[in-house]
């Protein structure tokens, strides 16, 4: 943002000054942000070492790096979802599920709101569990071991920072993560030259163990990248003027975010041929890959880590920045920047508790398993709505709760949009799998389709019995898939039968003949 651009703005709309406004209406006088600066702020926070850690965990599938790199690739095409749901921003300047009152009703939206804020504080905690562990690793290399009792300090003033910048809000979130671009692109530079020295490639099968593990991969990285973005996107992009062209929005985020982050997943699945063991990268600290391995000088991991940790703040940010708008979406009467406090402290003290209480890479796992089985039914229903109404909205309308408001539904809710969500939520859970049934999975009965895919192979020498060691190749992951295919079929289909999103399309032109 330049200064001339700064000039003309409120001073709560300022770089490091406290941002006032929340869920409400951006007039079109206050918004300074162009699909660039949308774009480089995405990047700022996509050359991030979490896609880093990714690309190991996904290495820790089973799978050969150019399994690895196919399932990275094909994944992060996920973001140009992340850009299409980023255009309603630009039209209403407001919120995601301040929007999300037109397809699921007033009423309707803060259930939606509500599993959004789940999502965005496991995401909170999980950047500060990777703050914490590389901070425990840089303490090791200074020669102290840190225990338990530290380490809930660590995660105290850690929580505490992370609060700083989504505090501040918008343009400070933007200025920084722009900011950063330069020096984290550099000091990845430099571990490219020590990865390409050491990496190992070898091997090319595409399906390491059957499609089937192979779409549960793709599912884990589609969860993490493009799709997982989906429901931020419009928090940004309400920034933007509206005349901005829609394809350079989507262009300029897809730029910023899926090429940075094909390279710093790429980047950990090759460290994973070298660095450490299976079962490190799987611990609770997955930093602990780097302590003293070869390939790394100590010099350089020390230089890392400390950039990680910053890393990890400013992506951070942007969870909490949109956890904070979700509680306001909730109807919860906070105002943005309590909500960010809020937030924090609620995700510090989970950070306590997955810290002690299970291995980084299963709470990765099992997160991923609830952001796919709702955002993908919400998002199906969030573009079919937005179609249907021939991308228009009365943003005037959008900012209205009570009951004669044009997007309040009946009761509170859009009915159709409800059933195709719920419908959808179960769709996409039979599909899911990350895990073998029955002892370690005793839900198993509700993901039939995965788990009449799933089976067990041989990971060690046969006994006269047969496979002395099992391990789970799990079921075919179509979650995603599942999730997104069922809820927008169902809500068109009764959209089609009930007229619901027409007769409001006719309502909306009433009101604003002018723009028709």
């Amino acid at each position: 943002m330049s200064t001339h651009q700064q000039a003309h703005l409120p001073s709560d709309d300022l770089a490091f000054h406290v941002e006032q406004r929340g869920i409400d209406f951006i007039p079109e006088a206050d918004r300074w942000a162009t699909p660039r600066t949308i774009g480089a702020m995405w990047a700022g926070s996509a050359i991030n070492v979490e896609y880093f850690v990714y690309g190991a965990l996904l290495m820790g599938f089973g799978f050969s790096f150019t399994t690895a790199l196919v399932i990275i690739v094909l994944g992060n095409l996920s973001f140009l979802l992340l850009g299409l749901a980023s255009l309603q921003g630009q039209e209403t300047g407001t919120t995601a599920f301040t929007i999300s009152r037109a397809p699921f009703g007033t009423r309707g939206a803060r259930i939606v709101s509500f599993f959004n804020w789940i999502t965005q504080l496991g995401f909170e905690t999980e950047g500060l569990i990777l703050i914490v562990g590389a901070a425990v690793v840089l303490f090791k290399y200074a020669g102290w071991n840190v225990t338990k009792g530290p380490e809930v300090i660590i995660i105290i003033v850690a929580t505490a920072i992370q609060a700083l910048m989504p505090y501040f809000g918008h343009a400070t979130m933007v200025k920084v993560l722009r900011a950063l671009i330069i020096p984290f692109a550099l000091i990845f530079a430099v571990m490219c030259i020590f990865i390409g020295k050491h990496s190992n490639t070898g091997g090319v099968s595409v399906f390491a163990h059957g499609w089937e593990s192979f779409t549960a991969g793709l599912a884990f990285v589609i969860a993490l990248s493009g799709l997982g973005w989906t429901e931020c996107g419009n928090d940004y992009t309400r920034y933007v003027p509206r005349d901005a062209k829609k394809a350079s929005v989507v262009g300029w985020i897809f730029l910023g975010t899926a090429v940075p982050e094909i390279v710093m997943m790429t980047l950990g699945a090759l460290a994973f041929t070298f660095l450490g063991t299976s079962t490190i990268w799987n611990s609770a600290n997955p930093f602990y890959a780097m302590y003293h391995q070869h390939g790394m000088p100590s010099w350089f991991v020390v230089i890392f880590l400390l950039f990680a940790i910053v890393q990890l703040f400013g992506i951070n940010s942007l969870d909490l920045y949109s956890s904070g708008v979700s509680i306001q979406a909730m109807g919860l009467k906070l105002k943005r920047y309590q909500a960010v406090l809020l937030d924090s402290v609620i995700a510090g003290c989970l950070t306590i508790w997955a810290t002690f209480g299970a291995t980084f890479a299963i709470y990765m796992k099992d997160f991923v398993g609830v952001i796919i089985v709702w955002i993908s039914p919400w998002f199906a229903i969030f573009i079919v709505d937005w179609l249907l109404r021939k991308t228009r909205y009365n943003a005037a309308e959008l900012q209205r709760t009570d009951a004669g408001g044009l997007y309040f539904g009946k009761g509170g809710f859009n009915w159709n949009a409800i059933v195709a969500f719920i419908l959808g939520l179960v769709a996409s859970t039979t599909a899911y799998s990350k895990a073998p049934p029955p002892v370690n999975f005793p839900l198993h009965w509700m993901t039939p389709f995965s788990n009449h895919f799933g089976g067990f192979y041989c990971t060690g020498p046969k006994d006269p019995s047969g496979c002395g060691v099992q391990g789970w190749f799990g079921g075919a992951d179509l979650s995603v898939f599942f999730g997104i295919g069922a809820a927008a079929i169902i809500y068109l289909v009764l959209e089609l039968a009930t007229g619901y999103v027409k007769g409001q399309v006719a309502k909306q032109n009433e009101l604003e003949p002018a723009a028709q």
